[in-house]
């Protein structure tokens, strides 16, 4: 008998919290729990559902504050496609986020490579050393003070703007 009485409170203790939990006799005597009243039984409710948080009032929902309909589909749980349809919108959602979250971590960590080589080649051309690029026909041209200048200018304009 007490390993009975053990295994029903062990069971009552593992069912999920917002559940009503229900007992019965069937026609042969032996007694039945589960979280759906059975049909065309007489069931006795043993636990209620979880009522509402402190601070929230019955019928109220706690996101908008509005009150809830006041029909059975709202007071019924949700079926198990339901809660499938929002298990996926949410893992959905949580893949966007982290796909999102990514996609701007690489932006930033391109950004900060562009500022480092932006401002490694601004050291160079304040060094005063002789710097050449090559032109369109692919030859190679040295530059001199004006265009040292012109490149410094634009250089640091990038810099400022870019590497804040």
């Amino acid at each position: 008998m007490r390993r009975i009485n053990l295994f029903v409170i062990t069971l009552l203790v593992a069912l999920p919290a917002g559940a009503d939990i229900y007992q019965w006799r069937d026609a042969q005597g032996r007694v039945h729990y589960s979280d759906t009243p059975p049909a065309g039984e007489n069931a006795t409710t043993l636990r209620q559902a979880v009522a509402p948080a402190a601070g929230e009032q019955p019928g109220k929902d706690a996101a908008t504050g509005t009150a809830a309909g006041s029909s059975a589909e709202a007071a019924k749980p949700k079926t198990l496609a339901e809660r499938d349809l929002a298990f996926r919108q949410r893992r959905a959602e949580a893949a966007e986020a982290a796909a999102k979250a990514e996609q701007e971590r690489q932006q930033s960590a391109e950004r900060q490579r562009d500022c480092e080589q932006a401002r490694n080649q601004l050291v160079a051309l304040q060094s005063g050393q002789r710097l050449a690029r090559f032109n369109r026909d692919g030859e190679r041209e040295v530059l001199g003070d004006e265009g040292r200048a012109d490149e410094i200018a634009r250089t640091q304009k990038f810099v400022e703007s870019a590497c804040r």
